[in-house]
């Protein structure tokens, strides 16, 4: 009389088994592409003191969760303005900087990497988007 099921056991492990590994295979989301984030040219602002800093046009002077997170800039080839990345939580903590038809700007991930890097040539002649960015943690 056959017996049903006494191989079932090892099938069972053999197929959890396979299932784990595929799942511990995923690489982890490089850093640099998480959360939402803007590559823009804005003018700095600021008088340089303490009450006043030196900033990017848009860069929030204290962090807050529902908007700008944190920004990463570095000045243009005149000085005048600023090339920045601005890190959100949420697309709306960027609608200032959408609507804004006056900024160069680009949504990192839907923007293709030659048009940004093209775009920010103009102003910074060694712009590497490697070598641009914000790890968040």
């Amino acid at each position: 009389m056959p017996t049903y099921g006494h191989n079932m056991l090892p099938r069972s492990l053999l197929t959890l088994l396979l299932l784990m590994s595929s799942a511990l295979a995923q690489r982890a989301v490089d850093p640099r592409y998480t959360y939402n984030r803007m590559i823009c040219v804005v003018p700095l602002v600021g008088a340089g003191t303490p009450a006043d800093p030196k900033r990017p046009q848009h860069a929030p002077l204290a962090s807050d969760p529902n908007g700008i997170v944190a920004f990463y800039f570095e000045p243009t080839d005149d000085g005048k303005s600023a090339v920045v990345e601005f890190v959100a939580r949420d697309r709306g903590a960027f609608a200032v900087l959408l609507a804004d038809r006056a900024l160069t700007a680009f949504e990192k991930g839907r923007a293709a990497r030659a048009q940004i890097e093209t775009a920010i040539r103009r102003v910074r002649k060694d712009f590497d988007l490697d070598k641009f960015g914000l790890v968040m943690p």
